[in-house]
């Protein structure tokens, strides 16, 4: 099977998440996806998360009735920071011989992958699908190259879906008293709204 992986804080799920795997499922013809929500990422140690129990609500929300969508919990449950290779190489661990991973991820985190935890490691386990970010060009795989040889043929660049629409908008957004309709589902824009999250 070929599998999709979304990681990311989800804080909060939006549409654009959403679009974004379906997209891709589309488009790479994957089985399905599995949507990881972050523990303490070692790259926003300075972002105030909203609590664990929350964003993983919010997540079960927004997905449900997808039945090509699971939520996996795995870097929640790890102590410390999370690191993507830990987590793949976990899943890796957990799916079939044969299965193909599709690690889904920004352009802009693309660009910083030199920074990541043993991105040539990465790279062995899965193969990284980048989609497009507002306001980031594309990522440069020559200059890649020269930092992570041979991740060229590793990587599926995405020119679609462009996503108008992020977390720190949002909870902006909240913050100013201002609607969110249309940004996120249904269910989580009323769960926000429950439980008084991101209101100043």
């Amino acid at each position: 099977m070929r599998i999709g992986v979304l990681g990311g804080t989800f804080d909060p799920v939006h549409n654009g998440h959403l679009k974004v795997a379906e997209e891709t499922s589309t488009r790479l013809n994957l089985s399905g996806v599995i949507w990881i929500p972050a523990g303490q990422p070692p790259l926003k140690t300075d972002q105030a998360l909203a609590p664990a129990e929350h964003r993983l609500r919010m997540l079960h929300l927004a997905i449900n009735g997808s039945p090509h969508f699971t939520v996996s919990t795995i870097e929640m449950e790890r102590a410390g920071a999370s690191y993507t290779v830990d987590t793949i190489a976990e899943l890796r661990e957990q799916v079939a011989a044969g299965d193909e991973l599709f690690f889904i991820l920004g352009w802009d985190s693309l660009a910083r992958l030199p920074e990541w935890r043993e991105p040539s490691r990465l790279l062995t386990m899965c193969s990284l699908v980048a989609v497009p970010r507002p306001g980031c060009p594309p990522p440069e795989l020559g200059a890649l190259e020269e930092s992570i040889p041979g991740i060229s043929p590793r990587v599926v660049l995405m020119d679609k879906p462009r996503i108008g629409i992020s977390s720190t908008e949002i909870r902006d957004r909240i913050a100013r008293n201002r609607s969110i309709h249309c940004l996120v589902p249904e269910p989580v824009g009323h769960y926000i709204k429950k439980h008084k999250l991101y209101e100043c």
